[in-house]
């Protein structure tokens, strides 16, 4: 069984444990191209809705994958590598206003931020031409642009990922900088009315509101956050932060936190100081709550993919738990906050190497991956998976 190489003692004193594979999957829908998130509208249809890279939403209702796309915004996207379509979240009030957001990279390699509408006569088909830029800011190079997008369960603010660009990475301890960073605003008000592509409020209680930095950052130093999620009953956040030479990181916001975490980069990747010019070794650095070594020689750790805490009915053995995988290497991992610190267990290969992109729930809490073509159901026990209440022994 694969290791996982834990940041010292220092790491919230989290532990890794090698078990047997509890974990699961059932084919849910394929053909798919490029998918690159799945997630679903708060609408009581129980429909998934994935996302395309190259600038497609599909419908799966009832298990069916309809051939019809649900937007299709493949002529104004720059799509490959790191760019395209990249992230879809629905208005927690969509069964009211049909509200729909998406994030991708513009002809220009830039980040919108854009609201569309659901269309009147078709709840399967999105209105093409009812676009709003919400927010838009350039991207330096075509790496890196991060590019997930979520509602808070509990404040109904709108967070947005976004990676240091590839430019330079100390955007992602400027404060003025979006770049590298956390958003979080109110797509329900305007502080900007005579400007056409910033339609959004800022929160007031944002960590640099009313002090020198961009109003719309939640949290900084980040690489480039490809996938985050909240936890729908806490609303706790969790960023998978694709790492460079050394460590892929998972890291951890509570929902009680007042925002303004810095998790250190490019001045630290996990625990260990980067020496880059600019940089403090004192930190600021907030440390994950589990990261993953490349020099694990049993691994082929390369890009954190961020997931979800399982919150679902239908494996109650899996209740509570973050669990959250690597693209390259296809272990799949669990973690839950234990009496001395996060508890690590390495769950084994699940799906594969190369596959999975990303991960998301369905109305009811149950958790799905996106991975080559197809949609899969992610699967565990009807009881506990491990014994001992995390004692760490």
């Amino acid at each position: 069984m694969k290791n996982l190489f834990v940041l010292l003692s220092i790491i919230l004193c989290s532990q890794v444990i090698a078990q047997p594979a509890f974990l699961g999957t059932e084919d849910v829908a394929g053909g798919f191209s490029s998918p690159v998130s799945v997630t679903h509208a708060p609408d009581g249809t129980d429909r998934l809705f994935v996302t395309q890279q190259g600038g497609q939403i599909k419908v799966i209702d009832g298990g069916i994958h309809l051939p019809t796309p649900f937007l299709d915004i493949s002529g104004i996207i720059t799509s490959g590598g790191e760019q395209g379509l990249l992230g879809l979240a629905f208005h927690p009030q969509y069964a009211s206003n049909g509200f729909l957001y998406v994030n991708y990279t513009d002809l220009n390699g830039d980040t919108v931020v854009a609201r569309y509408s659901v269309s009147a006569a078709d709840a399967n088909i999105a209105d093409d031409q009812s676009a709003l830029t919400i927010l838009t800011f350039d991207q330096p190079f075509g790496a890196h642009n991060g590019g997930d997008i979520h509602f808070g369960p509990h404040d109904g603010l709108l967070y947005i990922s976004s990676g240091d660009g590839s430019g330079d990475p100390m955007a992602s301890q400027d404060p003025d900088s979006l770049l590298g960073k956390i958003l979080r605003i109110d797509v329900d008000g305007d502080d900007f009315p005579s400007d056409p592509l910033k339609n959004h409020a800022i929160p007031p209680d944002n960590p640099y509101v009313g002090i020198s930095g961009a109003d719309e950052v939640w949290v900084s130093g980040l690489r480039n956050p490809w996938r985050f999620s909240h936890d729908r009953l806490t609303g706790d956040l969790f960023i998978g932060d694709v790492g460079e030479d050394s460590w892929e990181e998972f890291n951890y916001v509570p929902a009680t936190s007042d925002g303004g975490e810095n998790f250190g980069w490019p001045c630290f990747e996990g625990a260990d100081a980067s020496g880059a010019g600019g940089c403090d070794v004192n930190g600021p650095n907030e440390l994950p709550i589990a990261a993953l070594a490349h020099s694990d020689p049993e691994s082929n750790y390369c890009s954190a993919i961020g997931g979800y805490r399982y919150r679902g009915q239908d494996y109650p053995g899996l209740a509570g738990w973050y669990i959250f995988t690597d693209w390259c290497d296809g272990d799949y991992f669990v973690a839950r906050p234990g009496v001395n610190g996060w508890e690590v267990h390495n769950m084994g290969t699940l799906i594969g190497g190369f596959a999975v992109t990303g991960m998301g729930e369905d109305e009811a809490g149950e958790l799905y991956a996106v991975a080559w073509s197809g949609v899969l159901k992610i699967t565990g026990p009807g009881d506990n998976i491990f014994t001992g209440d995390f004692d760490n022994n």
